[in-house]
Protein backbone atom coordinates (compact mmCIF):
# COMPACT_ATOMS: atom_id res chain seq x y z
CA UNK A 1 0.00 0.00 0.00
CA UNK A 2 1.61 3.03 -0.99
CA UNK A 3 2.09 6.23 1.72
CA UNK A 4 -0.47 8.52 0.48
CA UNK A 5 -3.02 5.22 0.65
CA UNK A 6 -2.00 4.20 4.08
CA UNK A 7 -2.60 8.03 5.58
CA UNK A 8 -5.72 8.14 3.68
CA UNK A 9 -6.41 4.66 5.16
CA UNK A 10 -5.82 5.92 8.51
CA UNK A 11 -8.15 9.26 8.19
CA UNK A 12 -10.83 7.50 7.11
CA UNK A 13 -10.56 4.85 10.11
CA UNK A 14 -10.22 7.91 12.49
CA UNK A 15 -13.37 9.03 11.23
CA UNK A 16 -15.07 5.67 11.66
CA UNK A 17 -13.72 5.61 15.35
CA UNK A 18 -15.61 9.08 15.72
CA UNK A 19 -18.71 7.52 14.41
CA UNK A 20 -18.69 4.64 16.43
CA UNK A 21 -18.10 6.54 19.37
CA UNK A 22 -20.95 9.21 18.48
CA UNK A 23 -23.30 5.74 17.34
CA UNK A 24 -24.28 3.66 20.63
CA UNK A 25 -28.03 2.82 19.61
CA UNK A 26 -29.63 2.65 16.32
CA UNK A 27 -30.94 5.69 17.01
CA UNK A 28 -28.14 7.70 17.35
CA UNK A 29 -26.65 6.14 14.23
CA UNK A 30 -29.65 7.44 11.99
CA UNK A 31 -28.38 11.08 13.46
CA UNK A 32 -24.92 10.64 13.27
CA UNK A 33 -25.36 9.61 9.24
CA UNK A 34 -28.33 12.36 8.59
CA UNK A 35 -25.30 14.50 10.42
CA UNK A 36 -22.86 13.63 7.05
CA UNK A 37 -25.74 13.58 4.61
CA UNK A 38 -27.62 16.99 5.42
CA UNK A 39 -23.43 18.57 5.32
CA UNK A 40 -23.21 16.85 1.96
CA UNK A 41 -26.65 18.99 0.43
CA UNK A 42 -29.34 16.04 1.62
CA UNK A 43 -32.87 16.93 1.92
CA UNK A 44 -34.88 15.35 3.97
CA UNK A 45 -38.30 13.93 3.20
CA UNK A 46 -41.02 12.75 4.97
CA UNK A 47 -43.15 9.67 4.63
CA UNK A 48 -46.12 12.08 6.21
CA UNK A 49 -46.22 13.86 3.09
CA UNK A 50 -48.81 13.16 0.10
CA UNK A 51 -46.36 14.20 -2.38
CA UNK A 52 -42.54 14.16 -3.06
CA UNK A 53 -40.99 17.17 -5.27
CA UNK A 54 -38.45 15.01 -6.65
CA UNK A 55 -36.17 16.11 -9.41
CA UNK A 56 -33.55 14.89 -11.47
CA UNK A 57 -29.57 15.90 -9.76
CA UNK A 58 -31.83 15.78 -5.85
CA UNK A 59 -30.95 14.31 -3.21
CA UNK A 60 -33.01 13.52 -0.15
CA UNK A 61 -32.62 10.94 2.57
CA UNK A 62 -35.96 9.39 4.77
CA UNK A 63 -36.12 8.19 8.02
CA UNK A 64 -38.60 5.26 10.11
CA UNK A 65 -38.73 5.39 13.60
CA UNK A 66 -35.25 7.84 13.32
CA UNK A 67 -33.95 4.32 13.88
CA UNK A 68 -34.05 3.01 10.22
CA UNK A 69 -32.88 5.95 7.23
CA UNK A 70 -33.18 5.47 3.13
CA UNK A 71 -31.20 8.23 1.47
CA UNK A 72 -30.92 8.44 -2.30
CA UNK A 73 -29.23 10.56 -5.06
CA UNK A 74 -31.18 11.05 -8.11
CA UNK A 75 -28.24 11.45 -10.58
CA UNK A 76 -28.66 14.20 -13.44
CA UNK A 77 -29.50 12.05 -16.04
CA UNK A 78 -31.57 9.69 -14.97
CA UNK A 79 -34.83 8.98 -16.83
CA UNK A 80 -38.08 7.69 -15.27
CA UNK A 81 -38.44 3.91 -16.73
CA UNK A 82 -35.21 3.78 -18.25
CA UNK A 83 -32.40 3.80 -15.50
CA UNK A 84 -31.66 1.62 -12.79
CA UNK A 85 -31.51 1.77 -8.69
CA UNK A 86 -27.88 1.03 -7.54
CA UNK A 87 -28.71 0.16 -3.33
CA UNK A 88 -26.57 -0.63 -0.36
CA UNK A 89 -28.45 -2.27 2.28
CA UNK A 90 -26.98 -2.73 6.03
CA UNK A 91 -28.28 -2.38 9.26
CA UNK A 92 -28.04 -0.32 12.36
CA UNK A 93 -28.75 -2.36 15.26
CA UNK A 94 -26.35 -4.61 17.11
CA UNK A 95 -26.62 -7.08 20.03
CA UNK A 96 -27.09 -5.58 23.06
CA UNK A 97 -28.88 -5.97 26.46
CA UNK A 98 -32.00 -3.64 27.02
CA UNK A 99 -33.71 -2.15 29.95
CA UNK A 100 -36.87 -4.29 30.71
CA UNK A 101 -39.78 -2.24 31.51
CA UNK A 102 -39.88 -3.10 35.07
CA UNK A 103 -36.32 -3.22 35.57
CA UNK A 104 -36.07 -1.95 39.18
CA UNK A 105 -34.32 -4.13 41.37
CA UNK A 106 -32.09 -4.06 45.10
CA UNK A 107 -30.19 -7.19 46.34
CA UNK A 108 -27.87 -7.60 49.22
CA UNK A 109 -27.67 -3.69 49.70
CA UNK A 110 -26.98 -3.53 45.72
CA UNK A 111 -29.14 -1.44 43.61
CA UNK A 112 -29.23 -3.58 40.03
CA UNK A 113 -30.97 -3.20 36.62
CA UNK A 114 -32.99 -5.97 35.08
CA UNK A 115 -31.56 -5.84 31.52
CA UNK A 116 -33.38 -8.36 28.28
CA UNK A 117 -31.02 -9.73 25.63
CA UNK A 118 -31.24 -8.46 22.05
CA UNK A 119 -30.05 -10.10 19.56
CA UNK A 120 -27.13 -13.09 19.34
CA UNK A 121 -24.57 -11.56 21.21
CA UNK A 122 -21.73 -12.96 23.35
CA UNK A 123 -22.93 -12.56 26.71
CA UNK A 124 -20.38 -13.59 28.61
CA UNK A 125 -18.22 -10.45 27.10
CA UNK A 126 -20.31 -8.33 29.13
CA UNK A 127 -19.45 -9.23 32.32
CA UNK A 128 -16.62 -7.06 34.03
CA UNK A 129 -17.23 -4.22 31.75
CA UNK A 130 -17.53 -0.38 32.19
CA UNK A 131 -21.06 -0.17 30.88
CA UNK A 132 -23.67 2.87 30.50
CA UNK A 133 -26.84 3.79 28.87
CA UNK A 134 -27.77 5.20 25.65
CA UNK A 135 -31.44 5.41 23.70
CA UNK A 136 -34.46 7.24 22.98
CA UNK A 137 -36.55 9.13 26.15
CA UNK A 138 -40.38 10.23 25.36
CA UNK A 139 -40.63 13.53 27.48
CA UNK A 140 -44.28 15.03 28.06
CA UNK A 141 -43.95 19.17 27.10
CA UNK A 142 -47.07 20.27 28.70
CA UNK A 143 -46.30 23.53 27.33
CA UNK A 144 -46.78 22.56 23.63
CA UNK A 145 -48.88 19.50 24.39
CA UNK A 146 -46.30 17.18 22.36
CA UNK A 147 -44.49 14.21 23.27
CA UNK A 148 -40.73 15.10 22.44
CA UNK A 149 -38.38 12.28 22.17
CA UNK A 150 -35.23 12.65 23.07
CA UNK A 151 -31.73 10.65 22.12
CA UNK A 152 -29.22 10.58 25.30
CA UNK A 153 -26.23 8.68 26.06
CA UNK A 154 -24.46 9.27 29.71
CA UNK A 155 -20.93 9.34 28.86
CA UNK A 156 -19.51 7.90 32.40
CA UNK A 157 -19.28 3.82 33.76
CA UNK A 158 -22.32 3.41 35.04
CA UNK A 159 -22.88 -0.22 35.46
CA UNK A 160 -21.26 -3.54 35.55
CA UNK A 161 -21.79 -7.34 35.57
CA UNK A 162 -19.04 -8.41 38.11
CA UNK A 163 -17.66 -12.00 37.31
CA UNK A 164 -17.68 -14.44 40.61
CA UNK A 165 -14.32 -14.67 42.36
CA UNK A 166 -13.05 -17.78 40.87
CA UNK A 167 -12.09 -18.59 44.53
CA UNK A 168 -15.90 -19.00 45.03
CA UNK A 169 -16.36 -21.22 42.13
CA UNK A 170 -13.36 -23.52 40.71
CA UNK A 171 -15.04 -24.34 37.56
CA UNK A 172 -14.17 -20.99 36.01
CA UNK A 173 -10.62 -22.15 35.52
CA UNK A 174 -12.20 -24.44 32.90
CA UNK A 175 -15.51 -23.34 31.69
CA UNK A 176 -17.89 -20.10 32.58
CA UNK A 177 -21.33 -21.03 32.43
CA UNK A 178 -23.94 -18.67 34.11
CA UNK A 179 -27.71 -18.30 34.35
CA UNK A 180 -28.22 -15.26 32.10
CA UNK A 181 -31.64 -14.39 34.25
CA UNK A 182 -30.36 -14.14 37.31
CA UNK A 183 -26.32 -13.66 36.96
CA UNK A 184 -26.02 -11.62 33.72
CA UNK A 185 -27.25 -8.61 36.00
CA UNK A 186 -25.79 -5.38 36.47
CA UNK A 187 -24.93 -3.53 39.37
CA UNK A 188 -25.75 0.10 39.24
CA UNK A 189 -24.92 1.18 42.68
CA UNK A 190 -25.85 0.35 46.61
CA UNK A 191 -28.77 1.26 48.21
CA UNK A 192 -27.07 2.88 51.17
CA UNK A 193 -26.55 5.79 49.37
CA UNK A 194 -29.15 6.60 47.76
CA UNK A 195 -31.36 6.61 50.66
CA UNK A 196 -28.85 8.71 52.33
CA UNK A 197 -29.22 11.52 49.43
CA UNK A 198 -32.93 10.93 49.45
CA UNK A 199 -32.76 12.23 53.62
CA UNK A 200 -30.34 14.84 52.35
CA UNK A 201 -32.59 16.41 50.40
CA UNK A 202 -35.64 16.20 52.43
CA UNK A 203 -34.44 19.62 54.27
CA UNK A 204 -33.84 21.15 50.72
CA UNK A 205 -36.11 24.04 49.01
CA UNK A 206 -36.15 22.09 45.99
CA UNK A 207 -37.73 17.82 46.64
CA UNK A 208 -35.94 15.68 45.33
CA UNK A 209 -39.03 13.28 44.26
CA UNK A 210 -41.40 14.98 42.46
CA UNK A 211 -44.07 13.45 44.30
CA UNK A 212 -42.95 15.94 47.70
CA UNK A 213 -43.29 18.99 45.51
CA UNK A 214 -46.56 20.78 46.05
CA UNK A 215 -46.06 22.84 42.41
CA UNK A 216 -45.94 19.08 40.95
CA UNK A 217 -48.84 17.27 42.66
CA UNK A 218 -51.23 16.03 40.06
CA UNK A 219 -54.53 14.30 39.55
CA UNK A 220 -55.04 10.74 40.34
CA UNK A 221 -54.93 10.18 36.31
CA UNK A 222 -51.83 11.93 35.44
CA UNK A 223 -50.16 10.52 38.84
CA UNK A 224 -50.85 7.47 37.30
CA UNK A 225 -49.04 7.92 34.20
CA UNK A 226 -46.24 8.99 36.35
CA UNK A 227 -46.04 6.93 38.82
CA UNK A 228 -46.31 3.60 36.26
CA UNK A 229 -42.66 4.98 34.99
CA UNK A 230 -41.42 5.41 38.29
CA UNK A 231 -42.74 2.84 40.00
CA UNK A 232 -41.09 0.50 37.05
CA UNK A 233 -37.31 1.55 37.49
CA UNK A 234 -35.05 3.28 40.01
CA UNK A 235 -35.82 6.49 41.39
CA UNK A 236 -32.10 7.02 40.99
CA UNK A 237 -31.62 6.30 37.70
CA UNK A 238 -34.80 8.40 36.42
CA UNK A 239 -33.45 11.14 37.72
CA UNK A 240 -30.06 10.34 35.94
CA UNK A 241 -32.56 10.13 32.88
CA UNK A 242 -34.27 13.16 33.69
CA UNK A 243 -31.11 15.37 33.93
CA UNK A 244 -29.80 14.06 30.62
CA UNK A 245 -32.93 15.00 29.28
CA UNK A 246 -32.85 18.40 30.72
CA UNK A 247 -36.65 17.92 32.23
CA UNK A 248 -37.67 16.76 35.61
CA UNK A 249 -38.50 13.11 36.21
CA UNK A 250 -42.52 14.01 35.88
CA UNK A 251 -41.92 14.73 32.41
CA UNK A 252 -40.36 11.52 31.73
CA UNK A 253 -43.59 9.17 30.24
CA UNK A 254 -41.37 6.02 29.04
CA UNK A 255 -38.29 5.24 27.21
CA UNK A 256 -36.19 2.52 25.15
CA UNK A 257 -32.40 2.02 26.46
CA UNK A 258 -30.06 -0.27 26.14
CA UNK A 259 -26.56 -0.89 27.94
CA UNK A 260 -23.25 0.13 25.59
CA UNK A 261 -19.67 -0.56 26.52
CA UNK A 262 -18.14 2.98 27.48
CA UNK A 263 -15.03 2.10 26.55
CA UNK A 264 -13.92 4.10 23.20
CA UNK A 265 -13.52 2.54 20.06
CA UNK A 266 -10.26 2.96 18.84
CA UNK A 267 -6.99 1.81 16.52
CA UNK A 268 -4.74 -0.59 18.16
CA UNK A 269 -1.94 -3.01 17.19
CA UNK A 270 1.99 -3.02 16.34
CA UNK A 271 1.18 -0.77 12.92
CA UNK A 272 -2.36 0.57 14.46
CA UNK A 273 -3.77 -1.73 11.31
CA UNK A 274 -6.55 -2.79 13.65
CA UNK A 275 -9.58 -1.43 15.06
CA UNK A 276 -10.68 -2.06 18.72
CA UNK A 277 -14.31 -1.58 19.15
CA UNK A 278 -17.93 -1.92 19.67
CA UNK A 279 -20.45 -2.53 17.41
CA UNK A 280 -18.64 -3.01 14.64
CA UNK A 281 -21.28 -5.42 12.78
CA UNK A 282 -22.45 -3.47 11.38
CA UNK A 283 -21.60 0.38 11.59
CA UNK A 284 -18.61 -0.58 9.52
CA UNK A 285 -21.09 -0.79 6.45
CA UNK A 286 -23.16 1.76 7.49
CA UNK A 287 -20.88 4.73 7.80
CA UNK A 288 -19.23 3.17 4.80
CA UNK A 289 -22.60 3.22 2.97
CA UNK A 290 -22.94 6.93 4.12
CA UNK A 291 -19.52 8.13 2.63
CA UNK A 292 -19.69 6.03 -0.51
CA UNK A 293 -22.93 7.59 -1.49
CA UNK A 294 -21.92 11.28 -0.42
CA UNK A 295 -18.72 11.23 -2.02
CA UNK A 296 -19.63 9.30 -4.87
CA UNK A 297 -19.55 11.05 -8.62
CA UNK A 298 -22.39 9.75 -11.09
CA UNK A 299 -22.75 13.24 -13.25
CA UNK A 300 -23.68 12.01 -16.80
CA UNK A 301 -25.04 8.23 -15.63
CA UNK A 302 -28.61 7.05 -15.87
CA UNK A 303 -28.90 5.69 -12.49
CA UNK A 304 -30.12 6.27 -8.70
CA UNK A 305 -27.74 5.79 -5.85
CA UNK A 306 -28.93 4.38 -2.71
CA UNK A 307 -28.45 3.04 0.86
CA UNK A 308 -31.05 1.44 3.27
CA UNK A 309 -29.97 1.53 6.65
CA UNK A 310 -32.27 -0.42 8.85
CA UNK A 311 -32.84 -1.71 12.12
CA UNK A 312 -34.02 -5.13 13.87
CA UNK A 313 -31.49 -7.37 11.58
CA UNK A 314 -29.68 -8.70 14.28
CA UNK A 315 -33.19 -10.11 16.14
CA UNK A 316 -35.12 -11.56 11.92
CA UNK A 317 -36.24 -7.84 10.23
CA UNK A 318 -39.41 -8.33 10.99
CA UNK A 319 -40.32 -4.88 12.30
CA UNK A 320 -41.55 -1.66 10.67
CA UNK A 321 -38.96 -0.42 10.48
CA UNK A 322 -36.75 -3.53 9.65
CA UNK A 323 -35.41 -4.63 6.23
CA UNK A 324 -38.91 -7.27 6.04
CA UNK A 325 -40.97 -3.94 6.49
CA UNK A 326 -42.40 -1.77 3.57
CA UNK A 327 -40.13 0.58 4.16
CA UNK A 328 -37.24 -0.16 0.96
CA UNK A 329 -40.38 -0.85 -1.16
CA UNK A 330 -42.47 1.87 -0.09
CA UNK A 331 -39.67 4.78 -0.65
CA UNK A 332 -38.46 2.92 -3.70
CA UNK A 333 -42.40 2.72 -5.34
CA UNK A 334 -42.74 6.66 -4.26
CA UNK A 335 -39.79 7.78 -6.38
CA UNK A 336 -40.56 5.16 -9.44
CA UNK A 337 -44.61 5.56 -9.73
CA UNK A 338 -45.64 3.67 -12.46
CA UNK A 339 -41.99 2.39 -13.76
CA UNK A 340 -41.72 0.70 -10.10
CA UNK A 341 -41.18 -2.93 -11.73
CA UNK A 342 -39.68 -2.31 -14.80
CA UNK A 343 -37.16 -0.46 -12.49
CA UNK A 344 -36.63 -2.65 -10.14
CA UNK A 345 -35.97 -5.26 -12.72
CA UNK A 346 -32.58 -3.00 -14.07
CA UNK A 347 -31.43 -2.42 -10.29
CA UNK A 348 -29.14 -4.44 -8.00
CA UNK A 349 -28.14 -3.94 -4.19
CA UNK A 350 -25.38 -4.55 -2.27
CA UNK A 351 -26.23 -6.32 1.35
CA UNK A 352 -23.21 -5.14 3.27
CA UNK A 353 -22.74 -7.08 6.51
CA UNK A 354 -19.43 -7.93 8.62
CA UNK A 355 -17.88 -11.14 7.35
CA UNK A 356 -16.18 -14.12 9.24
CA UNK A 357 -12.73 -13.12 8.86
CA UNK A 358 -10.19 -16.16 9.76
CA UNK A 359 -8.90 -16.90 13.34
CA UNK A 360 -5.50 -17.73 14.05
CA UNK A 361 -6.58 -19.48 16.99
CA UNK A 362 -9.27 -21.81 15.73
CA UNK A 363 -8.50 -21.84 11.99
CA UNK A 364 -10.20 -25.62 11.36
CA UNK A 365 -13.49 -23.98 12.06
CA UNK A 366 -13.38 -21.95 8.51
CA UNK A 367 -13.25 -23.71 4.71
CA UNK A 368 -9.73 -24.39 3.96
CA UNK A 369 -9.82 -22.51 0.76
CA UNK A 370 -12.02 -19.72 2.64
CA UNK A 371 -10.33 -17.89 5.14
CA UNK A 372 -10.94 -14.05 5.01
CA UNK A 373 -7.89 -11.69 5.94
CA UNK A 374 -8.05 -8.93 7.75
CA UNK A 375 -6.78 -5.63 6.01
CA UNK A 376 -6.95 -7.47 2.44
CA UNK A 377 -10.45 -6.45 0.97
CA UNK A 378 -14.24 -6.63 1.67
CA UNK A 379 -15.67 -10.43 1.68
CA UNK A 380 -18.55 -11.99 -1.02
CA UNK A 381 -20.14 -14.17 0.45
CA UNK A 382 -21.63 -17.10 -1.56
CA UNK A 383 -24.43 -19.80 0.08
CA UNK A 384 -25.80 -22.30 -1.76
CA UNK A 385 -28.77 -22.63 0.20
CA UNK A 386 -29.56 -18.79 -0.14
CA UNK A 387 -28.27 -17.80 3.48
CA UNK A 388 -26.57 -15.17 1.57
CA UNK A 389 -28.07 -14.03 -1.98
CA UNK A 390 -25.15 -14.14 -3.92
CA UNK A 391 -24.70 -15.43 -7.65
CA UNK A 392 -21.92 -15.24 -10.41
CA UNK A 393 -23.84 -12.44 -12.45
CA UNK A 394 -23.21 -10.44 -8.61
CA UNK A 395 -19.89 -11.39 -8.53
CA UNK A 396 -18.91 -10.55 -12.30
CA UNK A 397 -20.56 -7.13 -11.78
CA UNK A 398 -18.21 -6.40 -8.17
CA UNK A 399 -14.99 -7.83 -9.59
CA UNK A 400 -15.51 -4.95 -12.05
CA UNK A 401 -16.02 -2.22 -9.59
CA UNK A 402 -13.14 -4.07 -7.83
CA UNK A 403 -10.73 -3.90 -10.69
CA UNK A 404 -12.01 -0.19 -11.54
CA UNK A 405 -11.54 1.13 -7.72
CA UNK A 406 -8.53 -0.70 -7.74
CA UNK A 407 -10.28 -2.69 -3.99
CA UNK A 408 -9.15 -6.03 -3.55
CA UNK A 409 -12.17 -8.77 -2.79
CA UNK A 410 -12.43 -12.14 -1.29
CA UNK A 411 -14.51 -14.75 -1.45
CA UNK A 412 -16.34 -17.32 1.84
CA UNK A 413 -18.32 -19.67 2.19
CA UNK A 414 -18.78 -21.91 5.60
CA UNK A 415 -17.88 -25.40 5.91
CA UNK A 416 -20.55 -27.72 5.28
CA UNK A 417 -20.75 -29.26 8.67
CA UNK A 418 -21.07 -25.46 10.52
CA UNK A 419 -24.69 -23.59 10.17
CA UNK A 420 -24.78 -20.23 8.20
CA UNK A 421 -25.97 -17.32 9.49
CA UNK A 422 -27.84 -14.32 7.17
CA UNK A 423 -28.56 -11.02 6.19
CA UNK A 424 -30.74 -8.61 4.98
CA UNK A 425 -29.90 -9.97 1.57
CA UNK A 426 -31.99 -12.86 1.05
CA UNK A 427 -34.82 -11.05 2.46
CA UNK A 428 -34.94 -8.14 0.09
CA UNK A 429 -34.00 -10.07 -3.32
CA UNK A 430 -37.50 -11.68 -2.19
CA UNK A 431 -39.09 -8.79 -1.29
CA UNK A 432 -38.43 -6.73 -4.52
CA UNK A 433 -37.36 -9.57 -6.66
CA UNK A 434 -34.22 -7.59 -7.11
CA UNK A 435 -30.41 -9.03 -8.06
CA UNK A 436 -28.32 -8.76 -4.88
CA UNK A 437 -24.98 -9.98 -3.62
CA UNK A 438 -23.86 -10.22 -0.10
CA UNK A 439 -20.46 -8.95 1.05
CA UNK A 440 -18.86 -7.12 4.47
CA UNK A 441 -15.71 -6.63 5.64
CA UNK A 442 -13.79 -9.43 7.62
CA UNK A 443 -13.79 -8.97 11.47
CA UNK A 444 -13.06 -11.19 14.57
CA UNK A 445 -14.81 -11.52 17.58
CA UNK A 446 -18.80 -11.08 15.74
CA UNK A 447 -21.28 -10.06 18.83
CA UNK A 448 -19.30 -9.92 21.09
CA UNK A 449 -18.84 -6.72 22.95
CA UNK A 450 -15.25 -5.54 21.73
CA UNK A 451 -14.67 -6.56 17.63
CA UNK A 452 -11.58 -6.78 15.58
CA UNK A 453 -11.22 -5.25 12.18
CA UNK A 454 -9.06 -3.73 10.07
CA UNK A 455 -8.14 0.04 9.65
CA UNK A 456 -7.38 -0.30 5.92
CA UNK A 457 -10.89 -1.97 5.25
CA UNK A 458 -12.92 0.79 6.26
CA UNK A 459 -11.16 3.22 3.07
CA UNK A 460 -11.09 -0.57 0.91
CA UNK A 461 -15.41 -0.52 1.71
CA UNK A 462 -15.98 3.05 0.77
CA UNK A 463 -14.13 3.33 -2.36
CA UNK A 464 -15.79 0.15 -3.24
CA UNK A 465 -19.66 1.36 -2.45
CA UNK A 466 -18.27 4.78 -4.49
CA UNK A 467 -17.35 2.90 -7.31
CA UNK A 468 -20.36 0.77 -7.51
CA UNK A 469 -22.41 4.00 -7.28
CA UNK A 470 -20.36 5.87 -9.78
CA UNK A 471 -20.40 2.92 -12.66
CA UNK A 472 -23.58 0.96 -11.93
CA UNK A 473 -25.38 2.22 -14.88
CA UNK A 474 -23.21 1.47 -17.35
CA UNK A 475 -22.24 -2.15 -15.95
CA UNK A 476 -25.87 -3.59 -15.35
CA UNK A 477 -26.20 -2.92 -19.15
CA UNK A 478 -23.07 -5.19 -20.35
CA UNK A 479 -24.28 -8.12 -17.33
CA UNK A 480 -26.71 -10.17 -19.70
CA UNK A 481 -29.22 -12.29 -16.96
CA UNK A 482 -32.32 -12.95 -18.56
CA UNK A 483 -31.13 -12.40 -22.03
CA UNK A 484 -34.12 -9.81 -23.63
Amino acid sequence: MSTNNTELSFQYAHEFVDFVNASPTPYHAVKTSKKYLIEAGFIELSEKSSSWDLKAGGKYFVTRNNSSIIAFKINDSFVWGEGGIAIVGAHTDSPCLRIKPISKKELEGFIQIGVEQYGGLIAHSWFDRDLSIAGRVYVNDKEKGVFIPHLIKIDKPLLRIPTLAIHLNRELGTKFEFNKETELLPIAGQSKFGSAKAKEEEGKESPHSCADDPELQFTPEQFESVQSVISRHNELLVDLIAQECGVTPDAIEDFELILYDHQKSTLGGLHDEFIFSPRLDNLTSCYCAVKGLVESTSEGKNSISMISLFDHEEIGSASAQGADSTFLPDIVQRILGDYFHSTVSRSFLLSSDMAHGVHPNYSSKYEAQNKPQINQGPVIKINANQRYATNSAGIVLLKNVGQKTQVPLQLFVVRNDSPCGSTIGPILAAKLGIRTLDLGNPQLSMHSIRETGGTHDILHLVRLFGGYFSEYSDLQERILVDGV
